[in-house]
């Protein structure tokens, strides 16, 4: 995919992957309305967006539909990615001690951080010789 993309860009790539596809009216009636955004800056952001790569568009009825090239998940693993990068140095070490000084997990929340861990240990010791 293209450059980086900011929080407001990601939540409207999220929203048209949820939708599967969507015009820049539709966005500008579901998504942009309770933000404040006008219809122009709407499209604005789709355009930039396609332009980045994360867009795609396709002309319907003479309507152009936008689709994403990637899920809600590839998207937020990505923007994850980006920011463990160079936010974290590339090192999640902070963000463990957040999780393991600040975060209130639920204990769902704590169960699959335990099958992720035990998925993580799978892997390495598979790695190793």
């Amino acid at each position: 995919m293209g450059r980086s993309i900011g929080d407001q860009e990601l939540a409207l790539l999220k929203h048209v992957a949820e939708a599967g596809s969507a015009t820049v009216g539709e966005v500008a009636d579901s998504f942009g309305a309770g933000r404040g955004l006008a219809r122009s800056t709407v499209l604005t952001m789709m355009e930039r967006l396609r332009h980045k790569g994360h867009l795609g568009r396709k002309q319907v009825d003479g309507v152009y539909r936008y689709v994403p090239r990637a899920s809600a998940v590839e998207l937020l693993r990505e923007k994850i990615r980006g920011f463990v990068e160079q936010s974290l140095g590339g090192s999640v070490s902070p963000f463990v001690a957040y999780l393991s000084e600040e975060a209130d997990l639920s204990e769902q929340e704590l169960a699959e951080l335990e099958g992720l861990v035990a998925r993580l240990k799978g892997r390495h010791t598979e790695a190793e010789p």
